[in-house]
């Protein structure tokens, strides 16, 4: 029997799921107890890069400056801590940093695309962080209104210490492409929870590109408020000498006939550099006739790094029409070394080669122009810090 809206309703307010994976939300902060490090959540982030932003580290403003440009149609404001905005994605805090986010931002940037409004060009919110030496809070929300269509673009770069929690509102039938382009100094600590709502036969594509940073950890999750919503999640990732780069995600199936596919890559390079890679996917009792499959892809470029690469799948029904994952860990194929290099390619060319081409399938299925060549060049920049002047 197929399932009704009013199932997926009751299954939300009911139904429960005890997991270690995804803890209970709470906007108190007395229910975030300063962790460890050995809950499960928090067992690959090295807590004491954090700056403090896991305990009592405070919160003051003018961490990050924000510059807008909205495409012509986006209506972009500035609203209150207690505005109606903040909570409609349904975002409630899973962990201790968020928690401490939402209680000291002291306001939000709400970006919303009006109804049947299809917009060319991306809307960009640029953040730079101005070196300033208490962390920053900060809350933006994204409504994407009723058969809308839309590209929204967030870009970080400088230096801070940023906490910030990011809402995505997805009415029925709206289009929405979501870029997160972390491309910090390489002082820069950022954690980012990132939570989208997907309406009826709504369509996400969410894309996270993380360059820079010391420590970076961006937490991206999704549900569903009606049948037939799509959620496509991207990333890309590129962890140096001494980074720390971590991309946890959660997709919940809460309606049925919904789908989900997450595709993230990423290359280490040099001593200490960690890549962590976390993909879950509850498939609810409701969630009848759901498609889902996830996959990561690690290449390390030289000797030192360590990546992490866990994919999850909790299935509660068996009518579903597929789930699967995968993950790889690996060094360069040398069959395609060899094959360049027989052909009177340069080793240095030939690496640069393969890894372009690592990335390249991806940054077009990103497909956000204004984005392309800059992802591209920064492949390249990344490239030569230590893999190819090791061979010139």
């Amino acid at each position: 029997m197929t399932a009704t809206v009013e199932n997926v309703s009751s299954a939300l307010e009911v139904d429960k799921v005890i997991s270690h994976l995804h803890p209970e939300g709470s906007f108190d902060l007395a229910d975030h107890p300063v962790p460890t490090g050995r809950e499960e959540v928090w067992r690959f982030t090295p807590l004491k890069r954090l700056r403090g932003l896991h305990d009592e580290a405070p919160f003051g403003a003018g961490a990050c400056a924000v510059e807008v440009s909205a495409a012509q149609g986006v209506v972009v404001e500035q609203v209150g801590a207690d505005a109606v905005e903040r909570g409609l994605s349904g975002l409630v805090p899973t962990d201790r940093v968020s928690a401490r986010a939402w209680a000291a931002a002291d306001g939000a940037t709400v970006v919303r695309i009006p109804q049947d409004t299809v917009v060319d060009g991306a809307t960009i919110l640029a953040h730079t962080g101005t070196g300033a030496e208490l962390a920053g809070a900060s809350h933006t929300v994204i409504v994407a209104e009723k058969f809308s269509k839309s590209t929204v673009v967030l870009t970080f770069a400088g230096t801070a210490v940023l906490a910030d929690n990011i809402e995505i509102v997805l009415e029925d039938g709206a289009e929405l492409t979501v870029v997160s382009l972390q491309d910090w100094a390489d002082d820069a600590v950022h954690h980012s929870t990132q939570h989208a709502r997907v309406g009826r036969d709504a369509s996400l594509k969410h894309v996270a590109v993380s360059f820079g940073g010391d420590l970076v950890r961006h937490d991206a999750t999704a549900d569903y408020a009606g049948p037939g919503g799509s959620v496509e999640m991207l990333g890309m990732y590129f962890a140096d000498e001494g980074q720390h780069i971590e991309h946890r995600l959660f997709v919940d199936h809460t309606a049925p006939h919904t789908k989900s596919n997450v595709v993230y890559k990423g290359a280490l390079q040099g001593q200490g550099a960690h890549a962590v890679w976390i993909g879950n996917v509850l498939i609810r009792k409701v969630a009848e006739g759901i498609e889902t499959y996830e996959e990561n892809r690690n290449l390390v470029l030289t000797d030192g790094c360590q990546a992490d690469s866990v994919p999850n799948l909790e299935i509660e029904t068996g009518e579903i029409e597929g789930a699967g994952h995968a993950s790889a860990i690996g060094r360069f194929d040398d069959n395609q070394l060899f094959y360049l290099r027989s052909r009177g390619i340069a080793e240095d060319e030939a690496r640069r080669l393969v890894v372009h081409g690592f990335f390249n399938d991806l940054i077009r299925r990103i497909d956000v122009p204004e984005l392309e060549e800059k992802l591209a060049a920064t492949v390249e920049s990344e490239l030569e810090k230590n893999v190819l002047k090791a061979f010139k």
